[in-house]
């Protein structure tokens, strides 16, 4: 059984919804990142979301867009995100890690070469916003060669046939974005997305995550109510962004949060 599997089933066990943070790796430099992800292990995360840096990150708003930007100000590249994972799994065996990107970066370097790298890394799944289904084959086949989850976007627009095709290429969880848009956007509609939910679970039995649309403590607990797991982005970069000079802080205050929302969806 995958770290993922492991951490839904726990989770399961004692009636719990996970809460997945999101970071950019590198933002706001590389010494920032994995003091980080531990520290949002000890506020409450579950699963960490690991931002690999892209020119061009379509599915995200200004607040990820920046944190991008920052990133690759330092030259922050897929190298040098699978080496923080890797130095993540020094001291954390346990806590699943998803990187979530773009598909250039992975095509330049190779599925092949890529699949090896982050699962030696010790990376559990790959999210890659922009692969469509039909075009996936190859790379979900070489990604389980190495015990490595795919994990794909459903949208508030996505058809029952579209919901069909993408639950069956997928592994680990199934993400759902809860708004029309982009990451960041505000106009969350919690019955429309439980609604949403309840289809797609017709056609997976896999855990359901929900992002895109989830700011603070109170909207969290709205949704723990009926995902399987909270994702939570925009809301954490921001404080990254308002504290980019003063490490410490961004510890502080992102641990804040998470902590604030992890006592939210647990109550």
């Amino acid at each position: 059984m995958s770290r993922i599997q492991n951490t839904f089933s726990r989770l399961r066990e004692h009636n719990r919804c996970a809460l997945i943070p999101f970071i950019t790796a590198g933002d706001p430099d590389a010494s920032v990142t994995v003091p980080l992800m531990h520290a949002m292990v000890d506020a409450g995360a579950n699963i960490i979301e690991l931002g690999v840096p892209f020119s061009d990150p379509m599915a995200d708003g200004p607040v990820i867009q920046q944190a991008s930007e920052r990133a690759l100000l330092h030259h922050t590249s897929v190298r040098d995100v699978l080496e923080m994972v890797r130095h993540f799994r020094e001291k954390d065996a346990e806590t699943p890690v998803v990187l979530m990107g773009y598909l250039n970066p992975i095509e330049i370097t190779g599925y092949e070469k890529f699949a090896q790298a982050a699962a030696t890394a010790g990376v559990d799944s790959v999210l890659t916003v922009d692969l469509p289904p039909e075009e996936a084959e190859d790379f979900t086949r070489i990604m389980r060669q190495k015990d490595i989850d795919t994990i794909f976007l459903l949208a508030p627009t996505s058809t029952t046939e579209r919901i069909e095709r993408i639950c069956a290429v997928s592994s680990g969880f199934v993400y759902y974005v809860s708004v029309k848009g982009v990451t960041g956007s505000s106009s969350l509609d919690i019955t429309a997305v439980t609604a949403k939910l309840n289809t797609i679970r017709l056609h997976t039995a896999l855990p359901v995550g929900v992002g895109f649309g989830i700011k603070d403590a109170a909207t969290a607990k709205l949704m723990a109510a009926t995902a399987d797991a909270v994702i939570v982005g925009s809301a954490l970069v921001s404080r990254i962004a308002a504290h980019q000079d003063n490490p410490a802080a961004i510890l502080s205050e992102v641990s804040e949060l998470l902590a604030a929302i992890r006592k939210a969806i647990d109550e």
